[in-house]
């Protein structure tokens, strides 16, 4: 069967499963539980966290799409993705075995969150990035940090846009403070990335993360980057962009960390199965994946077929 036919399939069939879910919303999260073991995914371990090698990502909750020139998604989105869908979205992640989340600190989705784990009895694992200044005395994120533990995050991590930012300021200590800040809470510490240059600064100085998010996928799309593009500096380029992938290959491949790649679709222009056969392959250990809930039964599928199969250069690290 096509991939185009299985996307059909799963969207006529997503019209009856979500307005279930909906129906009885208190019932979906013990139902996810429940069908957890049958759906289960290959999961690795990030510190002390079994974490399934597809992860839900949060951009579409938080409706920060990466449309390019479709100016009209980000409404779209916006009206698709309330706070009801957004918990019917994560039920039926829990449901196909998806047992984390990551996502940045928006308040109206942070208080999602915690109304699907408190009230809905939600399992879906947090793992969450700051978004308070990197600036200063630390104080503001600090708080957030100190918020976040208290809400019950599994993991958080260095937001990819900051990080960036200070390793090209030079400013690779306040990476380091910002990751042990959080390590002194007893949780995992990662550091995100959109430049590959942040992982190898972060390697070369011993800056004690837990594990690396950084953006990964090929650039085999229609609009992906041209080769002049490529020339410009690293902040004038889109962040939904791996600028050059056999770098970040070859980088990862002696990386013992565990490694999320993210925007592996290149934010939508790379089919699945293509992403994520090629981050598997290439070296990432879980693969992050803005899905709306009618994408998810068939992307968990197309993981759990993958990975059983995959032939990799870099060792498993999670």
């Amino acid at each position: 069967m096509s991939h185009k036919t299985d996307r059909r399939t799963f969207i006529k069939g997503s019209l009856a499963a979500p307005a279930a879910v909906a129906l009885s919303l208190n019932t979906a999260a013990g139902q996810a539980a429940a069908q957890q073991t049958e759906n289960a995914l290959p999961q690795g371990r990030i510190g002390d966290l079994s974490v399934s090698r597809l992860l839900l990502g949060g951009n579409l909750l938080t409706h920060f799409t990466h449309s390019r020139d479709l100016k009209y998604v980000y409404n779209l989105v916006e009206h698709y993705n309330t706070e009801q869908k957004i918990m019917e979205t994560m039920a039926i992640a829990e449901q196909n075995g998806v047992n984390t989340l990551v996502v940045h600190t928006v308040p109206a989705v942070l208080d999602t969150l915690r109304k699907y784990r408190n009230e809905q009895g939600g399992k879906i694992q947090w793992i969450i990035c700051p978004t308070a200044p990197v600036e200063g005395n630390l104080e503001e994120y600090a708080k957030q940090v100190q918020e976040l533990v208290d809400d019950g995050v599994e993991a958080i991590y260095l937001w990819g846009v900051h990080a960036d930012q200070l390793a090209w300021n030079g400013k690779m200590d306040t990476v380091a403070r910002l990751v042990d800040m959080v390590k002194e809470h007893g949780i995992p510490s990662g550091v995100g990335a959109h430049d590959f240059r942040v992982v190898l600064d972060c390697e070369r100085k011993g800056i004690n993360a837990d594990f690396y998010i950084k953006t990964f996928h090929h650039h085999k799309y229609p609009t992906g980057p041209k080769p002049a593009e490529l020339t410009k500096p690293y902040n004038e380029i889109p962040g939904y962009w791996c600028r050059d992938p056999k770098e970040v290959i070859d980088l990862m491949k002696d990386v013992e960390k565990p490694w999320i790649a993210f925007k592996v679709m290149a934010a939508g222009a790379i089919p699945p199965q293509d992403a994520f056969q090629y981050a598997f392959k290439n070296g990432a250990d879980h693969v992050l994946a803005g899905m709306f809930d009618f994408e998810i039964p068939e992307d968990a599928a197309l993981v759990r077929d993958i990975v059983p199969k995959i032939s990799r250069t870099r060792p498993w690290r999670s």
